[in-house]
């Protein structure tokens, strides 16, 4: 099939040509392996060379939104359109303006559109704002095609009463990127010490995924093991404590990630209990399950499907630190792993391609 595929450049704090990165640069090239045309239009909101770029059978083509945006996101339209009106579907991603477009153009072409919901979008600044949350809504309820990154997502789109095929579409990760190494070569990768405990995170640093609970319970058990180090790294929003035994790597490029995983002893997922964490998929648990880390993660959300079958002492309950250091305390001394489950970006595709041939056979 002829497929187009809507997007912003940036996201996840990421971006989508300079640093080939996640769910919206994989799916596409996995498409495509599949023997799928693809032409990807992305909107960059900095102030990029705009260019198509192409690499690994998908053809992106980027454009600015520039400083007022509406001119660029016209100009956005226009392109895309010019190649829709050839397409068999469209793919659409990342926000929900990308989403809106993606019905409009759908709905002019008469052809059918499927709609990737990789997080609740109606947290994003965008879908906030009182037109655009409505019409979210509208459209994630008439769109021919609707795929979510987790279960309570999926549930939560029915709420606005779709009744039209939707599917959960989780996460996969790189495994030849994220797989297990050896601890001490990536402590000494870090800088870190090779000897000792670490336990830590990487990902988005941020008051909303309830990471504050980790700050306060590694104050707590530092007195308990002397050796005990708190490793974070990614991009950082809030304050981190002064301590000498917290180590910030800052916000690692992606092929560094999994040295974090692995020169730990215990990595640890946090998340609470509002409109992010009950519908997000934690990516970070797949990476540290893919390394062979001993995990702990917040018992909210998706994480319940990823842990499922495993023992419930690796999960916490969000916020609560008696109940994280309970939790920490065990996997320092319950190092099992025995992982199961972990997805490929090759497999998460077919799916997605068994799932459009649905949307097609409806459509005809």
């Amino acid at each position: 099939m002829n497929i187009i595929a809507l997007t912003k450049r940036q996201y996840m704090s990421k971006d989508l040509i300079d640093d080939r990165y996640w769910r919206i640069r994989h799916l596409p090239l996995e498409l495509a392996a599949l023997g799928h045309s693809i032409h990807g239009f992305c909107l960059s909101y900095q102030n990029k060379i705009e260019a198509r770029f192409s690499g690994n059978s998908v053809e992106w083509c980027s454009i600015n939104a520039g400083a007022l945006k509406i001119p660029g996101l016209i100009r956005y339209y226009k392109r895309a359109s010019r190649y829709a009106r050839h397409a068999d579907l469209i793919w659409a991603s990342s926000d929900s303006i990308y989403g809106i477009l993606g019905f409009l153009l759908s709905k002019r072409y008469k052809i059918p559109c499927v709609f990737d919901l990789y997080d609740n979008y109606e947290f994003f600044l965008v879908a906030r704002l009182p037109v655009l949350k409505q019409l979210y809504r509208w459209v994630v309820k008439k769109i021919d095609g609707v795929t979510c990154i987790s279960r309570p997502l999926a549930k939560l789109v029915q709420t606005y009463g779709r009744k039209k095929p939707t599917k959960v579409l989780e996460n996969a990760v790189q495994t030849e990127l994220y797989r297990p190494l050896n601890m001490r070569d990536c402590r000494k990768a870090l800088r870190l010490p090779e000897n000792g405990l670490f336990i830590g995170t990487a990902g988005t640093i941020h008051p909303n995924r309830g990471i504050s609970v980790l700050f306060k319970v590694f104050d707590q058990l530092k007195e308990i093991y002397p050796d005990l180090g708190l490793v974070l790294a990614g991009p950082c929003h809030m304050d981190i404590p002064k301590d000498p035994r917290i180590v910030y790597l800052g916000n690692l490029p992606e092929d560094r990630v999994p040295l974090v995983w692995n020169a730990l002893n215990v990595a640890v997922v946090c998340n609470t209990h509002n409109e992010f964490g009950k519908y997000c998929f934690p990516q970070k648990a797949c990476e540290i399950m893919a390394c062979d880390t001993p995990i702990v993660g917040a018992k909210v959300g998706s994480m319940l499907d990823i842990l499922a079958g495993h023992p419930s002492e690796w999960l916490y309950h969000p916020d609560d630190a008696a109940d994280l250091a309970r939790a920490i305390k065990n996997r320092l001394q319950d190092t099992r792993t025995n992982y199961t489950g972990v997805k490929t970006w090759s497999d998460i595709a077919a799916d997605l391609d068994s799932f459009i041939r649905i949307i097609m056979m409806d459509a005809a």
